[in-house]
């Protein structure tokens, strides 16, 4: 097995033969591309799948102002809360995103 470490930043140029085909790539159309070695993924296997479980979204620390029973309400329900109003966020996130 061979390892090719590679720099993202500074990346080698296309040779020719890359360039030629980028481009016939670049103008075939999507019914013309072999995407034969791609498994296929039905409804079924999108409903079971799960986030990366190493997945962390970057936290922020910031300022937000919220109605003082709405705070009460989850600082009543015990520690944690911050992470249960960042869930109920998420989820509405989500929402907003599904319905386009």
């Amino acid at each position: 097995m061979k390892r090719y470490d590679v720099d993202l930043n500074n990346l080698p140029p296309l040779t020719a033969q890359q360039r030629e085909e980028v481009q016939a790539l670049s103008g075939a159309p999507d019914s013309e591309i072999d995407y034969g070695d791609i498994a296929s993924r039905d409804d079924s296997f999108w409903l079971n799948a799960v986030r990366n479980p190493f997945y962390k979204p970057v936290k922020t620390s910031t300022t937000l102002r919220l109605d003082a029973d709405v705070l009460a309400w989850f600082k009543a329900q015990g520690k944690g809360y911050q992470t249960r109003m960042n869930d109920i966020l998420r989820q509405a996130m989500i929402h907003g995103l599904q319905k386009g």
